[in-house]
C-alpha cells in the first residue's frame, strides 16, 4: 500500500514523465473511442474529431479544462505497464473518469446524493472500475476518498497487464483488481492501449498529469507480492534438483534460477491435488516447453496428466499454422489461451497457475488468459482424448521437449489450497 504521496509539481519526479506540459496541447488528440471504434475508417474518425477537440479543450493557468462536452483527451502513443497520477477537480454533477489502454474506465463523478447517481452507487465514490461486471472486484472503490468540489483530488493508478490498482487522496480504493475489458468482453484487457481522459456533461480541471512505466523485473515484483504470507514454498533450494525427479541431464540450478538445456520430463517428488503455482520464465525465439500439471509420473503429460500447458513462443512464424489449442498457455489440446501477452525476449515473464478439482486458470504478466473447466471439454485436437484430465492429483513440472531450446526457468513457488 502507498505510504505516502506528495502532489508534485508541474516538473515530472524522477523516474517519470510529464503528459502535460503545462502549455498547450502537445502529445494529446481527441478520440471519442464510443464513437470512433464504430466508424467504418477509424483513423479517419479520429482525424475528424480534432477540430472539436480544440473547442473544447484549452490550458489555462498550467490546467488542462475540458467545458464538459467534445472527444476525450486521448495521448498520442500507447502504454502497456504503467504508473500513472494526476489531479483532478471537477463540479457538481459532472461525470468522467480515465480510460486505461483505450478501455473504460477509472469512474470520476459527483458522489452526492444531489447529484443523482446513487442508483449506480456514485454514493460509494470515485475510483472504482466502474465498467466491471456489477458485484466484481474492483467495481466498486473499497472507501469513499473523494474531496468536496473546490478541492484537487489526488489520484495515482498502477496497471500491470490486467490488473489494477487505484489510490484516490492517498487511499487504498482498488486493490489489484482484474480491469474487465470492454470492446470485446469475450478477450482481456489489450497489452497495450492510450490513455483517455473522459468528457461527461460538466467542466473538469487536470493538472500534474505524469506516466512511469514500469520494467519486467518491477512488475513482478508489484504482481508476487507477500507470497509468503499468503502461504506460498520455493520448489527449488538455490543448490541442486534435490525434490525432483525425471530426467535431471542437462538442467541445473544456480541460485533462484533452473537452466533447462537438455533432457525430458522433470517433475516433483511430491504430489499434488489443489494449487497456485507460481514462476518466471525467460521465452528463447522458437522456444518450446510445458508444464505438467498432476503428471502420474510416465507416459505423456499432456495426454496421461490432467493437462500439460503449454510454454511456446506461438508468435513465431515456426509455428504460424498451428491449432489455438496449442498456443502458450493452453491446456494442450483441450483449451485454448488469449495470445499478444508476452513480454520482449529476454525479459522475464511472470506466470501463475491455479488448479482447483477439474478448473484450471493461467494469468501471465497479469492478465488471465486461460479459464478453463477440463470436466466440460467434450473436444479434442486431432479428435485424440485425454484419459487423465479427470486425475484429482499428480506430480507438479516440466515437460521437455529435446535440446533445441534453452529455458531459464527462475522463482518457482507453490501454494497447496486446503
Amino acid at each position: 500500500m502507498l505510504s505516502s504521496w506528495k502532489l508534485w509539481a508541474a516538473e515530472a519526479p524522477e523516474g517519470w514523465e510529464a503528459l502535460f506540459n503545462g502549455r498547450n496541447l502537445a502529445g494529446w488528440l481527441g478520440d471519442n473511442p464510443h464513437q470512433s471504434r464504430k466508424a467504418e475508417n477509424r483513423i479517419t474518425a479520429i482525424e475528424s474529431q480534432q477540430v472539436d477537440f480544440h473547442k473544447h479543450w484549452r490550458v489555462e493557468n498550467g490546467e488542462l479544462v475540458n467545458d464538459g462536452e467534445g472527444p476525450y483527451a486521448t495521448t498520442d502513443r500507447d502504454y502497456g505497464d504503467i504508473e500513472l497520477m494526476l489531479e483532478y477537480k471537477t463540479v457538481a454533477k459532472a461525470d468522467s473518469g480515465i480510460y486505461l489502454r483505450g478501455s473504460p474506465q477509472v469512474q470520476i463523478w459527483d458522489t452526492t446524493e444531489e447529484g443523482g447517481k446513487w442508483d449506480r452507487e456514485a454514493n460509494k465514490g470515485s475510483g472504482g472500475l466502474f465498467n466491471n461486471p456489477k458485484g466484481a472486484p474492483g467495481q466498486n472503490p473499497l472507501v469513499h476518498a473523494d474531496r468536496p468540489f473546490g478541492k484537487w483530488n489526488a489520484l495515482k493508478i498502477r496497471q500491470l497487464g490486467s490488473r489494477t490498482w487505484v489510490w484516490l487522496n492517498n487511499k487504498l480504493v482498488v486493490d489489484g483488481a482484474i480491469q474487465h475489458a470492454y470492446w470485446d468482453k469475450d478477450k482481456p484487457l489489450p497489452a497495450r492501449g492510450p490513455i483517455h481522459l473522459q468528457t461527461h456533461g460538466g467542466e473538469i480541471r487536470w493538472r500534474n498529469i505524469f506516466v512511469r512505466e514500469i520494467d519486467d523485473e518491477s512488475a513482478n515484483e508489484y504482481l508476487r507480492r507477500d507470497e509468503a504470507k499468503m502461504g506460498f514454498y520455493s520448489l527449488i533450494n538455490g543448490r541442486n534438483l534435490d525434490g525432483w525427479i525425471g530426467d535431471k541431464s542437462g538442467k541445473k540450478v544456480v541460485g533462484d534460477v533452473l537452466y533447462w538445456n537438455d533432457g525430458d520430463h522433470l517433475y516433483t517428488e511430491k504430489v499434488y491435488s489443489d494449487f497456485v503455482f507460481r514462476f518466471e520464465f525467460i521465452m528463447p525465439p522458437e522456444g518450446n516447453n510445458g508444464l505438467a500439471i498432476r503428471f502420474p509420473g510416465a507416459a505423456n503429460p499432456a495426454y496421461d496428466g490432467m493437462c500439460e500447458l503449454q510454454i511456446l513462443d506461438h508468435d513465431n512464424k515456426r509455428y504460424a499454422t498451428i491449432d489455438p489449442r496449442q498456443a502458450h498457455g493452453s491446456a494442450y489440446g483441450m483449451a485454448g489461451a488469449h495470445r499478444g501477452y508476452f513480454r520482449p525476449y529476454g525479459q522475464w515473464n511472470y506466470q501463475e497457475v491455479a488448479v482447483v478439482g477439474s478448473t484450471i486458470r493461467v494469468e501471465l504478466n497479469g492478465t488471465v488468459i486461460l479459464d478453463a473447466d477440463l470436466s466440460k471439454i467434450t473436444e479434442y485436437l486431432a479428435d485424440k482424448a485425454h484419459p487423465g484430465k479427470t486425475l484429482k492429483e499428480g506430480h507438479l513440472g516440466f515437460a521437455g521437449h529435446g535440446s533445441e531450446h534453452a529455458f531459464q526457468f527462475r522463482r518457482l513457488s507453490v501454494r497447496e489450497v486446503p
